[in-house]
């Protein structure tokens, strides 16, 4: 009866060692992934805002690439924004968001060579706090 006891609370303890190890494992894979979307989607903004700075030295020739960069920046930092919960990646994509909205008044309050240099920090940023 003791030896069976014993076979029982080996089984027991094997089994919870092997949930807690995949709970871990799970973590933190959970963990590598968020940091691997976090990084993608930074080196997706710093394209878009490679994008914008081209556009606004090419606003007198097409205006509408002004508002395609920045709708661009804005869908990535949406996804970004829904797949984290890092208070440092959500305040990069807070202050990002502030940038481009900056930028879209003033293209709508004539300026058509807006300064994008807060959009670059912005996104400089982000990228810092998505780096592992």
């Amino acid at each position: 009866m003791a030896a069976s006891r014993r076979r029982r609370t080996a089984a027991v303890a094997a089994t919870l060692a092997a949930v807690a190890l995949t709970a871990g494992l799970t973590t933190g894979c959970d963990a590598v992934d968020k940091a691997l979307d976090c990084v993608q989607t930074a080196d997706t903004i710093a394209d878009s805002v490679t994008d914008l700075q081209q556009a606004v030295d090419n606003a007198a020739n097409d205006p509408t690439q002004l508002d395609e960069s920045l709708d661009s920046i804005d869908k990535s930092l949406d996804k970004l924004g829904d797949k984290t919960d890092n208070a440092d990646v959500n305040k990069a994509v807070d202050d990002l968001t502030q940038a481009v909205d900056n930028v879209r008044t003033a293209i709508k309050n004539g300026d058509e060579t807006p300064d994008v240099s807060p959009v670059t920090d912005a996104a400089r940023e982000l990228t810092k706090v998505c780096t592992p």
